[in-house]
């Protein structure tokens, strides 16, 4: 009894093993497993899914073989391998292909896609940003995710896609709101891409439409409906490659063996670089068949096996034109048949050791097409006129030399006809420009970045459909749409110019602090002493974004004034910090820089602007400084006197708001504004405002210290005064 508890025990080890994803020791096991228990269908089976997940693909088919020897194979019993090899054909193309820009992280400077055009194997490769990262297809029913990347919709609806593939950033699903829907829906379509799309490639869209007609179509089992709308697909897009792949799929759902290797045969043509990956996995399986296979497989063995000089025949996608890319094809055929024929013949095809002479011949429609004195003519009964049409040259290419595919006008990139490109067509409908740093909201609409930001003060719903974009109020994670900002920089490079150089010109002057100079009317401020705002109304919003991100982060703060709106004197405001509210309301942390006078008053886009000059203390010397130190010094302990006989809970209101009282300057004149203590102090006394709007605009120190001390002999004999009454 211990034997088998032991068994099974190395078993559910082994299991825990493969599901922990280290597949050396679950094949370990299993390998121990069959040497202690004898062949067994399970065991090898899975042998061969470990195997196959290590990527040692020689001996997994070894396993597979010895499975097939037991039993018939299945379809679900090879599910791993197919997954393992669609993998390694997404890798290694992925490695191959020149790797699209990326999302910026917060704080790093901006970069223009046009950056990120180069190869990664120092080639210069042709550029398609139209096309899918994920499927490597024309783009089809375009989703632009929040990090600004844009796929098809079918890619990043499926299941297992929980991150962006090109910066991977988590991809949120979010539901549309009040429908109720399923996560599926919640993919917006790009609306301006759609439009494009729809404007260039209709016949490439209408025939993804008929796919996506003919999967519902096969769902519902209607089969030679979907291959009818396959049909129309194709003749729209002949050279379309999924479209040849599910067609194929489909032929083989119905039967069709000699129709889906054709299709098989068509798609390789297209995808060369798929092929030789398939070449390059599988060349070690291929050199191992036997030679001693039946004569009715000697002739085909020696063209399915990749030699050298058939590999050396494949460089890029591009100039991978050899005729010799029917080879994998043939080889698929045998992996097929693996789930289709005896278990005599699928050994045929994978045996490693010896077969013996009387082995039963492989039927002859089993076998692949036939290769004759190295040439490579097709002997397709089944031919059709489609076939025909991509039918590969009936002479082998020599060494080093390639043949051209039958697509000549088909290029890696999709060159768009002049006429067809419209600057209409990339414009905001909120400023009616062309896009600068193009944004696409969550229900699928692009606008200018600061156009959405300007129409987020007012409303949080889109400008266009009214729907709910509160989100971007919370995380402000406005990401720049790639994809339409590459199409911009590709096609419209002149017209982007004078956009961009319309912003600048805009930024100049906004960042301009002596004209024009934004004016936050609303309260005292003074140099060197914080002053915290609390900003709602949409025209500060838009104040407050405009200082950001000119990069001068300063804009002056003045009182009201009835007759002319703000007083003629204020304080200029630096901003520290910003802490945005789910609703747009945001704290803006500020501290007073230094003191100004209002030479005109203005307005723009709803706030007020001013042109000033800044003031500065008139400097004194000889006597006349000396009485001005002595006087600092004596105000500064008046002050401090003062201070210090307030109230705990008064003194801890005040230390809370503006912080510890600053320390005596030994040079009072150090500053242009004078001592920070003056400004401390004239911030806590009990003062009207305009009453520190004229301590405010005094540019010499004595009459400003003089002052000061006036209110405090005030404030200490009323203070007094209500100390004897009570």
């Amino acid at each position: 009894m211990e034997a088998p508890a032991a068994r099974t025990e190395m078993l559910e080890l082994a299991d825990e093993a493969f599901r922990a994803m280290n597949y050396e020791l679950a094949a370990d096991i299993y390998e121990c497993q069959l040497l202690e228990l004898g062949p067994q269908r399970p065991l090898y089976l899975s042998k061969a899914d470990a195997l196959a997940r290590c990527g040692r693909f020689t001996e997994a088919f070894e396993a597979y073989q010895s499975a097939a020897d037991l039993d018939r194979l299945r379809p679900e019993n090879l599910q791993h391998l197919l997954d393992c090899i669609a993998a390694n054909i997404r890798v290694k193309e992925a490695l191959s292909r020149p790797q699209p820009p990326c999302r910026l992280r917060a704080g790093a400077p901006a970069e223009s896609p046009g950056d990120h055009a180069g190869t990664g194997s120092g080639e210069e490769a042709p550029s398609d940003p139209l096309r899918c990262q994920v499927c490597l297809e024309l783009l089809f029913e375009p989703v632009s995710l929040p990090c600004g990347h844009t796929f098809c919709r079918r890619c990043v609806e499926e299941e297992t896609v929980t991150e962006c593939q090109l910066c991977q950033l988590p991809v949120s699903v979010r539901p549309r709101a009040g429908s109720g829907a399923s996560p599926e829906s919640s993919f917006r379509l790009n609306v301006v891409l759609c439009n494009l799309l729809e404007k260039w490639f209709p016949s490439e869209c209408r025939a993804r439409r008929l796919q996506l007609e003919a999967a519902a179509l096969v769902r519902s089992g209607d089969y030679s409906a979907a291959l009818g709308l396959c049909e129309q697909a194709l003749s729209l897009v002949p050279q379309d490659y999924m479209m040849r792949c599910y067609r194929a799929e489909l032929h083989i759902t119905t039967g069709k063996y000699k129709e889906a290797l054709c299709d098989g045969d068509v798609a390789c043509t297209l995808k060369p670089l798929k092929t030789k990956i398939l070449c390059d996995m599988f060349s070690p399986v291929l050199e191992n068949m036997p030679d001693s296979l039946p004569t009715s497989m000697r002739s085909q063995s020696s063209c399915i096996r990749p030699k050298p000089t058939f590999l050396s025949t494949f460089s890029s996608a591009p100039v991978a034109r050899d005729c010799t890319v029917a080879g994998p094809s043939e080889v698929f055929s045998k992996m097929n048949k693996i789930s289709t024929q005896e278990p005599n013949t699928s050994s045929q095809i994978l045996k490693k050791s010896k077969a013996t002479p009387d082995e039963t011949p492989v039927p002859a429609e089993a076998v692949p097409p036939s290769f004759t004195n190295g040439s490579q003519k097709r002997k397709l009964s089944h031919e059709t006129d489609i076939c025909q049409s991509f039918k590969t040259p009936s002479k082998m290419a020599k060494k080093d030399e390639f043949v051209p595919l039958p697509f000549d006008n088909f290029k890696a990139s999709r060159e768009i006809p002049s006429e067809l490109v419209d600057p209409s067509d990339f414009e905001c409908s909120l400023c009616m420009r062309l896009f600068y740093e193009p944004v696409t909201t969550s229900c699928g609409h692009t606008f200018c970045l600061k156009c959405l930001e300007r129409s987020l003060d007012h409303n949080s719903s889109c400008p266009l459909c009214k729907e709910n974009v509160a989100e971007y109020l919370v995380t402000r994670a406005f990401s720049k749409t790639f994809l339409t900002e590459e199409l911009i920089i590709q096609y419209l490079p002149e017209e982007l110019n004078d956009r961009r150089r319309l912003h600048e010109e805009e930024m100049k002057e906004l960042s301009n602090l002596t004209e024009d100079v934004p004016i936050f009317v609303c309260t005292m401020s003074f140099p060197t002493i914080p002053c915290p705002l609390h900003v709602f109304e949409p025209r500060y919003r838009l104040m407050i974004r405009r200082c950001i991100e000119t990069g001068t982060k300063q804009f002056g703060m003045c009182i009201g004034n009835e007759l002319k709106g703000f007083a003629d004197y204020g304080c200029m405001l630096e901003i520290r910090d910003v802490k945005f509210f789910p609703d747009g309301r945001s704290v803006v942390d500020t501290i007073g820089k230094c003191r100004f006078k209002v030479l005109r008053h203005g307005q723009r886009d709803g706030y007020n602007t001013a042109n000033i000059e800044y003031l500065e203390d008139k400097k004194v010397e000889g006597e006349e400084y000396h009485e001005l130190v002595c006087l600092s010094d004596s105000v500064y302990d008046q002050a401090f006197t003062w201070f210090s006989s307030l109230k705990d809970n008064m003194r801890t209101q005040i230390l809370n708001h503006f912080g510890p009282m600053p320390g005596k300057e030994q040079i009072p004149q150090s500053s242009q504004n004078g001592p920070a203590w003056c400004w401390w102090l004239l911030a806590v006394l009990p003062l009207e405002s305009r009453a520190q709007l004229a301590v405010l605009s005094m540019t010499s120190l004595k009459d400003r210290l003089i002052a000061i001390r006036r209110v405090l002999v005030f404030v200490t004999r009323q203070r007094l005064r209500s100390l004897i009454l009570t």
